[in-house]
């Protein structure tokens, strides 16, 4: 079995490599040792801050790089994408900013999409990136005085004191996003 990651971010790829032991066994091609490809790959969307943006940047991710595998004569089973951003809900007349994981999971006839919970963000970092329009990776940066977070642990493992990591976001929208695939029957 090929699994093609559009990404080499640690969290992510780690996410894939944690989600597909669990749910293997239940897909078609369960007996096969999955083989990963991992090749980085542009959403399309320097910073998401809406929810269709992250959802557009995680399919545009695994459609980008199913173009790229089948130019090379690659078929892989599966090709994965995903997107972590912002979006905003408007609740008791004030706008609340989450972070929000998204993955979508394609088998090249079909795809689904996942996504995990939200976070809430704290006013001073969602003003940053949402009205001042800094991406969110330098904010959080500065925010925790640390480098590179999002390689790591991510706002996710930021704002929760690593009770929740962004590589766990990532898992719980890989096994959303993966439901169809390996539960066929409820969704027939």
């Amino acid at each position: 079995m090929i699994i093609a990651i559009a990404s080499k971010r640690g969290p992510k790829v780690e996410a894939v490599r944690q989600v597909l032991p669990r749910i293997q066994q239940f897909l078609s091609n369960a007996q096969t040792v999955p083989v990963y490809v991992e090749i980085e790959i542009d959403g399309g969307i320097a910073m998401p801050r809406a929810l269709d943006q992250l959802m557009a940047g995680a399919s545009q991710r695994t459609l980008r790089l199913r173009e790229i595998l089948e130019q090379q004569n690659q078929h892989p089973d599966y090709v994965i994408g995903m997107e972590g951003g912002l979006h905003t809900i408007r609740h008791d007349n004030n706008d609340l900013v989450f972070l929000q994981s998204w993955a979508y999971v394609s088998d090249g006839s079909t795809g689904h999409f996942g996504s995990s919970g939200n976070v809430l963000l704290p006013d001073r970092i969602a003003r940053e990136v949402m009205v001042n329009g800094r991406e969110l990776g330098e904010v959080i940066d500065e925010f925790s005085r640390q480098s590179d977070v999002r390689s790591k642990q991510g706002t996710w493992g930021v704002l929760t004191r690593d009770l929740l990591a962004r590589q766990q976001s990532f898992e719980i929208a890989l096994t959303a996003a993966f439901a169809p695939f390996y539960n066929r029957v409820a969704y027939e």
